[in-house]
């Protein structure tokens, strides 16, 4: 996609990405690195007597996966002179438990583009995580990004 093709993809759905795995690995190398060490997350012994059964994915841990779907899914301008920053979230619904040893994936919808004068751009996108097997999506979040063209 090019910065002159972005406004036109509003309304388009991209995706899903490919599917990846949530294991416990993952799921503990991220509770190391954010100091979320809640036990629903990183203890299997007390996890499968919770209403779980077994160890969740955090939360977080599901929605960062976000923007690698962008890139994997190139929603995103791919020009030299493009960067892109994360805006922020306008809403993320945690909906469904993602639990350890599932496969996501991800589709990406853009939502809407505005152009904000002197080479800067938000980008709007709708992307939905789900779970292989289960109805219910893992999280919705409404994401926003700044596009600049370097000058």
């Amino acid at each position: 996609m090019t910065l002159d093709s972005l406004a036109s993809a509003v309304g388009t759905t991209f995706g899903p990405t490919e599917w990846q795995v949530l294991g416990q690995e993952r799921i503990a190398a991220f509770a190391d690195v954010t100091g979320d060490r809640q036990w629903i997350h990183v203890d299997p012994a007390r996890a499968a007597a919770s209403p779980f059964g077994g160890t969740i994915a955090h939360g977080y841990l599901t929605l960062s996966l976000i923007a690698a779907a962008h890139f994997e899914l190139a929603t995103f301008p791919d020009e030299p002179d493009v960067t892109v920053i994360n805006y922020g979230l306008d809403k993320v619904r945690f909906l469904a438990p993602v639990p350890s040893g599932s496969r996501v994936r991800t589709t990406v919808a853009v939502t809407d583009v505005q152009d904000r004068r002197r080479g800067r751009w938000i980008l709007a996108t709708r992307s939905t995580v789900e779970i292989e097997g289960i109805e219910k999506p893992a999280l919705i979040a409404d994401a926003l990004f700044l596009l600049v063209r370097d000058t």
